[in-house]
């Protein structure tokens, strides 16, 4: 399943929920979708993040580094 098919299942259990209720299968469902696209998100920020470097204004380049 790719992530617009995952975000359109998502909100399909979301508008189920609101107007029905959802069974504990689709709640555990809802729950494994969200977290998947959470993790996606995070993952391309930190990818984004890692590949970052800064110019500084003397004109030196550097790559962003981790913070503790």
């Amino acid at each position: 399943m790719n992530m617009e098919e995952t975000i359109q299942r998502i909100n399909a259990l979301y508008h189920k929920s609101q107007a029905e209720g959802l069974t504990e299968e689709e709640k555990e469902e809802q729950q494994c979708l969200r977290r998947r696209y959470i993790d996606s998100v995070k993952g391309n920020l930190k990818g984004q993040l890692d590949s970052m470097s800064i110019q500084r204004p003397d004109g030196t380049i550097e790559k962003v580094k981790k913070r503790k």
